[in-house]
């Protein structure tokens, strides 16, 4: 049972014998359940590990906080001086569990250092494109600072435009920006600073760029969640993202709830139930995509 084929090798060197109890979790590191839960304890001490390496997926991330993902984007309060990491648990199950051995990832949405990192450790190619040459600069530091089985690599660029030469992809894994939640330049192209119509193009003109990059019988996702307008209604922000995907014809083929982190909800919800019946957002969406045959593109990541 302690082939590193099924567990692969912790942060130490050592093959992983995770915490996760049960069978199922022994085998594929998490149970790969639609309910991912970042709360529990097991996930929380592997988080911990990953971070403990050096990884700092906020550095560079000077975003102007209008409403917050993870904290918010229900009622769009956020705290304050908060910018979103992304998580690296997250991003090790889905490269185990829908990137081939050795694949090359695609990341159109790059942003910190996180995916890139991860994917470097577990020996998996990555190239990720982000607007702003001081993000970059700051991941190329992070890099230069841990050991890495594989470098990554970070484009300065448009996704639009950079997509056209990136490398044919094994996996594309992104989480995009959530509309105006985090503004993180007053680039014209950055979607962060775009208005919502605007926006909705310009994010279906990458995906379907970042499909043409994928190779056939191959997986995506994205992790996204839902935000309100300014009127106070969701955006379907989930659904935009399936349609886009589903036109290029990649279609939806694995879909979970991710818990996040409780953090202020408890401070929020009687001001914003009592005052709108408005649940407060603990979740987010992870998506998965196949394009091509589902059955030949698992037979990849075995």
């Amino acid at each position: 049972m302690n082939d590193p084929a099924i567990f692969g090798y912790d942060l130490f060197g050592e093959i992983v014998k995770p915490k996760a109890s049960g069978p199922v979790a022994e085998r594929f590191t998490f149970p790969p359940f639609t309910v991912l839960d970042t709360r529990s304890g097991e996930w929380q001490d592997r988080k911990r590990a990953w971070i403990a390496m050096g990884i700092r997926g906020e550095v560079g991330r000077n975003a102007t906080v209008i409403r917050c993902p993870n904290q918010s984007n229900s009622d769009g309060m956020a705290d304050a001086n908060y910018t979103s990491a992304f998580d690296p648990a997250l991003v090790e199950l889905a490269y185990r569990w829908w990137c081939p051995p050795g694949g090359q990832i695609v990341d159109p949405f790059a942003g910190g250092s996180v995916r890139g990192i991860v994917a470097g450790v577990l020996g998996l190619k990555y190239w990720g494109c982000d607007l702003r040459p001081e993000q970059i600069a700051a991941n190329e530091k992070q890099a230069d600072e841990i050991n890495l089985a594989v470098r990554p690599e970070w484009v300065c660029g448009d996704s639009m435009e950079s997509l056209a030469t990136a490398p044919a992809a094994d996996f594309v894994f992104s989480c995009p920006p959530y509309g105006d939640l985090e503004k993180y330049s007053d680039d014209p192209r950055d979607l962060s600073a775009m208005e919502w119509h605007t926006f909705v193009g310009a994010y279906k003109r990458i995906i379907l760029r970042s499909v043409q990059r994928m190779k056939e019988n191959s997986f995506a996702c994205f992790v996204v969640g839902d935000l309100r307008d300014k009127a106070g209604f969701y955006r379907n922000f989930v659904g935009t993202t399936v349609a886009a995907f589903e036109e290029c014809r990649a279609h939806l083929y694995n879909e979970a709830v991710l818990l996040t982190s409780i953090a202020s909800a408890p401070m929020r919800v009687t001001r914003q139930f009592e005052g709108g019946r408005k649940l407060v957002k603990t979740h987010q969406n992870v998506l998965v995509f196949c394009k091509g045959d589902w059955r030949a593109a698992a037979a990849k990541c075995r």
